[in-house]
Protein backbone atom coordinates (compact mmCIF):
# COMPACT_ATOMS: atom_id res chain seq x y z
CA UNK A 1 0.00 0.00 0.00
CA UNK A 2 1.09 3.35 -0.89
CA UNK A 3 -0.58 6.99 0.18
CA UNK A 4 -0.63 9.99 -2.01
CA UNK A 5 -1.04 13.56 -1.44
CA UNK A 6 -2.40 15.78 -4.01
CA UNK A 7 -0.09 18.75 -3.42
CA UNK A 8 -2.65 20.98 -5.54
CA UNK A 9 -5.54 20.13 -3.20
CA UNK A 10 -3.11 20.18 0.12
CA UNK A 11 -3.72 23.64 2.00
CA UNK A 12 -1.54 22.36 4.74
CA UNK A 13 -4.41 21.78 7.61
CA UNK A 14 -1.64 19.36 9.30
CA UNK A 15 -3.92 16.49 10.39
CA UNK A 16 -2.25 14.27 8.29
CA UNK A 17 1.43 14.27 9.64
CA UNK A 18 -0.59 15.01 13.53
CA UNK A 19 -3.01 11.66 13.10
CA UNK A 20 0.10 10.02 11.48
CA UNK A 21 3.39 10.85 11.95
CA UNK A 22 5.13 7.94 10.99
CA UNK A 23 3.50 8.09 7.18
CA UNK A 24 3.62 12.34 6.79
CA UNK A 25 5.78 15.61 7.42
CA UNK A 26 5.36 18.73 6.08
CA UNK A 27 7.27 20.31 3.84
CA UNK A 28 8.84 24.15 4.30
CA UNK A 29 5.46 25.50 3.38
CA UNK A 30 3.66 23.64 6.16
CA UNK A 31 1.65 21.29 3.43
CA UNK A 32 1.64 17.78 3.82
CA UNK A 33 4.31 15.22 2.15
CA UNK A 34 4.15 11.78 2.12
CA UNK A 35 7.19 10.00 4.46
CA UNK A 36 8.61 6.65 2.55
CA UNK A 37 7.12 4.84 -0.40
CA UNK A 38 5.24 1.96 1.89
CA UNK A 39 2.08 1.88 4.00
CA UNK A 40 3.54 -0.96 6.99
CA UNK A 41 0.05 -2.85 7.89
CA UNK A 42 0.65 -1.29 11.56
CA UNK A 43 0.19 1.95 9.96
CA UNK A 44 -2.92 1.38 7.81
CA UNK A 45 -5.07 2.34 10.53
CA UNK A 46 -3.14 5.66 10.82
CA UNK A 47 -3.12 6.26 6.75
CA UNK A 48 -7.07 5.69 6.94
CA UNK A 49 -7.72 8.10 9.66
CA UNK A 50 -5.55 10.86 7.97
CA UNK A 51 -7.35 10.51 4.72
CA UNK A 52 -11.12 10.71 6.65
CA UNK A 53 -9.35 13.92 8.41
CA UNK A 54 -8.17 15.58 5.78
CA UNK A 55 -10.71 18.60 4.46
CA UNK A 56 -9.33 18.73 1.26
CA UNK A 57 -9.47 15.33 0.55
CA UNK A 58 -6.07 15.13 -1.04
CA UNK A 59 -4.86 12.01 0.69
CA UNK A 60 -5.66 8.65 -1.36
CA UNK A 61 -3.96 5.13 -0.38
CA UNK A 62 -3.66 2.81 -3.14
CA UNK A 63 -1.90 -0.80 -3.41
CA UNK A 64 0.23 -0.42 -6.47
CA UNK A 65 1.74 -3.90 -6.31
CA UNK A 66 -1.43 -4.91 -8.58
CA UNK A 67 0.09 -2.92 -11.28
CA UNK A 68 3.94 -3.78 -10.76
CA UNK A 69 5.65 -6.64 -13.12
Amino acid sequence: MKVVIDAGRCNGHGRCYSLAPALFDADDSGRGVVVGDEVAADQLDAARAAIANCPELAITIADHSATQH
